[in-house]
């Protein structure tokens, strides 16, 4: 940091000027809500529904589909057409969840709300993209409505940006660019070593006919045993809200209950969400606990499988697909108890029970802890970068 540090200190020790972003920014169209002065120019670019952009994705494309969410999708010059946009540009949504992002190329877009700087000798647009970034929490509370909400574009308009010499905002630029780089790194890294776990998982769990087969109720069952909400410690208490996506285990519930019963866990019983099984939501017990009717508490009888294996074999995509198969309800599907119970599990010794395991446990605490594996290591770089962005993008303002 001292060389920006250094910077500053030479070339604006005194403090930098702030601008509302409706005078160093262009956007896409004039706003209602916007007074006429504060918008002379717009630049136009041509806008395609959610369902035609859909229909344009190709694998290997090199024209950028800008939807209204963060993703990574393409499309090619000869689908694009004439609805091809092209610049360096920052957009948020028209409607709703609130994102920022930022493209520089060709580009094809669903109904964003997109700025340019007026000037990039004045103002640096991936410097903007940053400033907007860092101050999402305010203009996520820019968005209202009772369905889908929408930007009160007056009030985006009158953020006000600190705006350094360029220098400053190239060098910002270059250092959130790294930390951005680095994180995207880790996550690709992440991503291939869940491929490689689950490879090996498939592997490993796969058994020939001298492997014998029994339905999951033939050794173990669901809890129907209860437990008063007033006796259990929040930190015990597992609801699907806090059990994690993609077989990630879970976090402290935000919705402890102070009253009624609940179904009790036990060490080592495993806990399965039974709302969306398509969410892969799935924990094994490591104290006693309580939890509500939306997850499958799965409690082993028979010292013949060990907790362990069981959960490794339970964590597969199989069994989630089978799950999901089974379950009932368009828009909420929940999983069926019955069905669930009649999945078939192998048992091979314990010994291979005990190998499989080891091994892949390893891979497990490597792609799915948050306290000690890659998504750990991605979270503590992410909280850095918010850190020095937020460090980096504080100015003292230069009095008049």
């Amino acid at each position: 940091m001292s060389k920006i540090e250094d910077l500053i200190e030479k070339v604006c020790p005194d403090g930098v000027e702030f601008f509302p972003l409706w005078k160093v920014t262009i956007w896409d169209k004039k706003f209602n809500s916007v007074d006429k002065k504060k918008q002379p120019k717009t630049i136009k670019y041509n806008y395609l529904l959610a369902k035609d952009l859909k229909s344009l994705i190709v694998a290997n494309g090199n024209i950028k589909i800008l939807t209204t969410n963060t993703t990574d999708l393409h499309t090619t010059k000869e689908l694009a057409g004439k609805n091809i946009s092209d610049g360096e540009i920052v957009a948020i949504p028209w409607g709703g969840n609130p994102n920022i992002q930022y493209y520089r190329g060709k580009f094809l877009t669903a109904d964003n709300r997109i700025a340019t700087s007026i000037d990039d000798k004045i103002l640096n647009n991936k410097y903007l993209y940053y400033f907007m970034q860092n101050n999402l929490d305010i203009i996520e509370t820019f968005y209202r409505g009772s369905g889908i909400k929408h930007p009160d574009m007056a009030k985006v308009l009158d953020l006000r940006i600190p705006v350094p010499p360029l220098p400053i905002q190239h060098e910002i630029v270059r250092i959130l660019d790294n930390f951005t780089e680095l994180t995207a790194e880790l996550t690709a890294e992440l991503t291939a070593r869940k491929k490689q776990y689950e490879y090996y998982r498939d592997e490993l769990l796969t058994f020939g006919d001298d492997v014998p087969k029994v339905a999951l109720g033939d050794i173990a069952h669901y809890s129907k045993i209860r437990i008063n909400a007033t006796d259990l410690d929040e930190n015990n208490y597992i609801g699907v809200d806090n059990l994690l996506p993609d077989k990630r285990g879970k976090v402290k519930s935000n919705y402890v209950p102070t009253s009624g019963t609940l179904t009790r866990f036990d060490d080592g019983d495993i806990l399965i969400g039974n709302i969306r099984p398509y969410l892969k939501k799935i924990w094994r017990a490591t104290n006693i606990g309580g939890t509500n009717g939306d997850v499958l508490v799965i409690h082993l009888f028979n010292n013949a499988i060990l907790s362990e294996f069981l959960y490794q074999f339970l964590s597969s995509d199989s069994f989630f697909a089978y799950d999901m198969q089974h379950a009932k309800g368009a828009k909420m599907p929940r999983g069926s108890k019955s069905a669930v119970m009649q999945y078939n599990i192998p048992i091979p010794s314990l010994k291979e029970q005990q190998r499989i395991v080891t091994i892949l446990d390893q891979f497990d605490t490597l792609t799915t802890d948050i306290s000690t594996g890659l998504p750990a290591e991605i979270e503590a770089r992410k909280k850095q970068y918010e850190y020095y962005r937020d460090k980096l993008l504080t100015f003292k303002e230069l009095k008049a």
